[in-house]
């Protein structure tokens, strides 16, 4: 698995690279991209989830179809940024692809092959819920069924913004 931070990222993405954002729960994975330029993430859908393989599988489909070049997964930190149990469910996820051997297509080969970039998630369902109540004053079912992609989409977000400013020379 390789496990990058932002600055290593920034630096080997190359140009016009599509990214895929995860927020991997112990039901679903939200799933969410980003536009080639690197600058927008979109929600895109949400994985039950089933057996692994059958969930990396389908996580292979999609980074195959958009051509991903980096995943940007969200890591469940605890309030005072510590991890507990649920930092290790995602960390072993993310191991368990590495060790797959499915075929992604260019331009990564495998899921070790692809950067991956931890990123903090606390407060991203919490507010992705709260705007879809406020702004969008949506129905507790429609929440159920977007949430996780939005939140997914909140992570991405934040690993482009952070891309933005490394890019920019402000630094990670």
């Amino acid at each position: 698995m390789m496990l990058v931070d932002i600055a290593t990222l920034a630096a080997t993405l190359p140009p016009h690279s599509r990214l895929l954002g995860l927020d991997v729960g112990t039901r679903t994975i939200g799933l969410a991209t980003s536009d080639v330029l690197g600058s927008l993430a979109t929600p895109l859908e949400t994985i039950a989830r089933t057996k692994f393989t059958k969930d990396a599988t389908r996580l292979a489909d999609i980074v195959r179809r958009q051509q991903v070049a980096a995943l940007a997964v969200g890591l469940p930190l605890n309030m005072d940024g510590t991890e507990g149990p649920r930092c290790q469910s995602v960390r072993q996820f993310v191991a368990n692809l590495a060790a797959l051997d499915l075929d992604l297509g260019p331009p990564a080969r495998r899921f070790a092959d692809l950067p991956i970039v931890l990123q903090d998630e606390r407060l991203s369902t919490a507010g992705v819920e709260r705007t879809m109540i406020e702004s969008y004053d949506m129905s507790r079912k429609k929440r159920d069924a977007r949430i996780d992609a939005a939140a997914a989409a909140w992570i991405l977000q934040a690993v482009l913004d952070r891309l933005r400013h490394v890019r920019a020379g402000a630094g990670g």
